[in-house]
């Protein structure tokens, strides 16, 4: 069973410097997990999902991008990671109770991750024209409000299809061909955001815009210059693949 959210915001409480810690990850960083992991999920989800993260039959981490090797471990994850599984996978519940006792101007207030402890929607929510507060609406008025903007547009260029790079290949080609077929092609996703400007950069300089080496390239590599990020805190799956290159001499 998952634990309740919490009631206040730590990210506007006065922050708590401590020491700063001399390892990344380590037995502290596993029991940091796992107690975050189960207060989103319980003991036995947690175990369930967690344990399919990155794996050959079970589901890529939302986290981030690194490639997954030929030989996975149990653990094929980092501590960021678990905890990005751990809110998506959560088994709290924002229902329209949670929206009654909390008006738009109050959730304006609220930081990101406050409203993510918060859990996943139980109804789609609207907010009416001149309303205070997210009311309860049934997923057939939910999709008229949807048309109805669409159909009040003067041109589909007018109109933004947004949506995730982690979207399954059947649900972006039924996405892509509903906006195709109103008449547009603006279709940008996360990874516009993310990674423009690193791919406009490698389009101009080797003519592709995403990167043109495997995992394996790096474990043989003779010299890895990393610059600008520290792997253990930005990038901590990147770890194994240094751990695999400093043994490899």
């Amino acid at each position: 069973m998952a634990t309740k959210p919490p009631k206040g915001d730590p990210v506007q409480d006065a922050p708590q410097v401590t020491e700063p810690k001399h390892a990344a990850a380590g037995l502290p960083a596993i029991g940091h997990t796992l107690r975050i992991a189960q207060q989103q999920m319980g003991v036995k989800r947690t175990a369930l999902t967690l344990l399919r993260v990155n794996q050959k039959d079970g589901f890529d981490c939302p986290g981030c991008a690194w490639p997954e090797p030929d030989h996975r471990h149990a653990a094929e994850f980092c501590e960021n990671g678990a905890k990005a599984v751990a809110e998506e996978a959560t088994l709290r519940r924002i229902t329209p109770e949670f929206f009654a006792a909390h008006p738009v101007a109050d959730l304006a207030t609220r930081s990101g991750y406050w409203l993510g402890q918060q859990g996943r929607l139980t109804h789609p929510m609207y907010v009416p024209e001149g309303g205070t507060h997210y009311e309860p609406v049934t997923w057939e008025r939910a999709f008229d409000i949807v048309a109805e903007e669409i159909a009040a547009l003067d041109s589909p260029d007018e109109s933004v299809f947004y949506t995730s790079g982690r979207t399954s290949n059947e649900a972006a080609f039924l996405y892509q061909l509903f906006a195709r077929e109103l008449g547009t092609n603006n279709l940008p996703d996360c990874s516009n955001m993310c990674h423009e400007s690193s791919g406009s950069a490698l389009s101009e300089t080797i003519g592709i815009g995403k990167g043109s080496v495997l995992l394996d390239d790096l474990y043989q590599a003779d010299l890895i210059i990393v610059a600008g990020q520290n792997p253990g805190t930005n990038h901590p799956r990147m770890l194994s693949a240094l751990e695999k290159a400093k043994a490899n001499g």
